[in-house]
This record gives C-alpha cells, sequence and structure tokens, in this order.
C-alpha cells in the first residue's frame, strides 16, 4: 500500500486511502474516484465483496476497478475478472511499470516523475487508496 501511494503521489495523483473494504466502498460512495485499486485480502469486506457492491451500485459500476493481489494459481486471473474487476495487477507490483498500468485504465499518458503535473481533477480509488 505504501509503495503504490508513494507512486501514484510522485506522478500527480491525490489519494483516498481506506485499510479495509467497508471503508473503501464509504470513500467511493462519499468521492465517486476515476479508479478504485482494490486489493483481494481485505480485513472486514474482501476484493470480492467490495467489487460486487460497487458493480451493484449504478453510481459507482462505471468505476474501472483493479484487483492488486498476490494470487497467482492457474484462473485466479480469470476468476478476479469473472468478479466483475476490470483488470489484475499481480504482487508484489512492479515500480517501473505500475503508473503505465494504472494509466491504462485512466487513459491519461504516463508522463516523467520529474516533470509530472498534479492533476487534482483526476480521481481514483484503491480498496486500500482512492486517488482524486
Amino acid at each position: 500500500m505504501e509503495l503504490m501511494a508513494y507512486l501514484l503521489k510522485a506522478y500527480g495523483y491525490e489519494l483516498l486511502a481506506a485499510t479495509d473494504g467497508e471503508s473503501g466502498l464509504a470513500a467511493a460512495h462519499g468521492d465517486c474516484p476515476d479508479l478504485i485499486i482494490c486489493d483481494v485480502h481485505l480485513p472486514r469486506l474482501d476484493g470480492y465483496g467490495v467489487i460486487r457492491a460497487l458493480k451493484g451500485t449504478p453510481a459507482l459500476r462505471g468505476i474501472p476497478a483493479i484487483a492488486v493481489t498476490a494470487l497467482a494459481m492457474v484462473g485466479d486471473r480469470d476468476k478476479l475478472l469473472d468478479a466483475g474487476f476490470d483488470g489484475y495487477i499481480s504482487k508484489p507490483i512492479d515500480p517501473e511499470t505500475f503508473i503505465a498500468d494504472i494509466a491504462r485504465f485512466l487513459q491519461r499518458p504516463v508522463e516523467q516523475e520529474t516533470d509530472a503535473p498534479r492533476h487534482h481533477e483526476n480521481r481514483r480509488k484503491d480498496g486500500d487508496h482512492t486517488d482524486r
């Protein structure tokens, strides 16, 4: 969570953070982010419960949601996509590709860290982090 937050902030994303699924849902309802990055293994409500609630809420179902997980067994990726996630990033995350992976879901070009403008109008959410 700390590495993802560091990288996203370095590239100009504003974050909202939650440390459990229920708090993440509350943040999404309150702020309607541009992107949700959600760990699958969260306390109080796991990533599968989070995605069911998000996709079941008309105001939130169109927000892209990316699962971030250490699940690496055959079929895990398909299971996550079938559950409603729009994408999948395996842990540990690769700092060299993480921002480009996120940008694909936002249709925002990746900029060099030193040149990255601060885009406060962009919002993203992570089951552990939300960005705005």
